[in-house]
């Protein structure tokens, strides 16, 4: 099947009479479809190929990647610290990225699980512009809270 540069079908023809029809009108032949019956389409190739490149850059420049930013905490952390950690992950979040907080629990603390995650309460209280989208959880001797930034509708 061969397909004309205005999207017309020329029908089905053979590969040596569609190669001539490519030569004749100065384009190449280049294979669209697979199947049974294979389609082919006549086209610059180089033109083609130049604005599907062009097409995939401007695509890439619309994306916006998110990266995941980690903050630990330690349960005897004192509160300039934890504001002065808040404050950092906010800066974070302002430029669009995902925070991890971490508390490591270790020795005796592991006991007393409710204080990391009053700590974690505390710190999103500080944190500004974001939003909670996981936590805070504790697996094991972690507790992990995912913080995001509030999305504009």
């Amino acid at each position: 099947m061969v397909i004309d540069t205005t999207g017309k079908s020329l029908g089905i023809m053979s590969r040596a009479s569609a190669l001539q029809v490519a030569e004749d009108t100065g384009l190449d032949l280049v294979k669209v479809g697979q199947g049974a019956t294979p389609t082919c389409k006549l086209m610059q190739y180089d033109k083609f190929r130049y604005e599907s490149i062009k097409k995939e850059k401007e695509a890439s420049k619309n994306q916006k990647i998110i990266k995941i930013k980690e903050v630990q905490l330690s349960i005897g952390i004192d509160t300039n610290d934890l504001k002065i950690k808040a404050k950092r992950a906010s800066s974070f979040i302002g430029d669009g990225d995902k925070v991890k907080v971490v508390i490591r629990l270790k020795g005796r603390q592991n006991k007393r699980p409710e204080l990391g995650m009053e700590l974690m309460n505390q710190f999103f209280e500080l944190v500004e512009n974001a939003n909670k989208e996981q936590g805070p959880i504790q697996e094991a001797n972690n507790i992990r809270m995912m913080l995001a930034p509030i999305t504009k509708k």
